[in-house]
């Protein structure tokens, strides 16, 4: 009999993964982590093939989802408070890295030439509710006009 399993989860990086693989093992599911040895060893092409995918039965798929959503964390700042969209006012929200701006394209190419990692890196956050995009200089001018 061949055991069927269902992609239920992408992560950028292995240390993602592991962490919520042990979660869903410590419940007594069995998970499958594919691609996580081709991005230990090359972080580069995480993106290009779509990321570590966290695997598990067909028939486990619902209860790990729920245990998924429960664990599910949005960014926080250095505080540990949640980020909250200045758009909607939710703190659905997610940081991302991204290339905007012609220094860090230049870094990735750079990167990808000589395959290392990219030494300059921008970041913005998304709201996963109102999709409003930000960065995190909008964020911190957003904090002051509300003290």
């Amino acid at each position: 009999m061949q055991d069927i399993f269902v992609t239920i989860a992408r992560f950028q990086y292995s240390t993602e993964a592991q962490i919520v693989k042990g979660r869903l093992e410590a419940d007594g599911i069995q998970v499958f982590l594919k691609d996580n040895i081709t991005i230990d060893t090359d972080p580069l092409v995480s993106n290009a093939i779509g990321g570590i995918k966290l695997k598990v039965r067909t028939e486990d798929e619902k209860e790990a989802r729920d245990i998924l959503k429960s664990i599910k964390a949005y960014a926080v700042d250095n505080n540990g408070q949640s980020i909250v969209c200045p758009n909607c006012g939710k703190n659905e929200v997610e940081m991302y890295s991204t290339i905007d701006s012609l220094k860090s394209f230049l870094a990735f190419l750079l990167g990808l030439v000589t395959f290392t990692l990219p030494f300059h890196t921008r970041y913005k956050y998304v709201c996963e509710n109102c999709k409003t995009e930000f960065s995190t200089k909008e964020r911190k001018s957003h904090l002051r006009r509300i003290k």
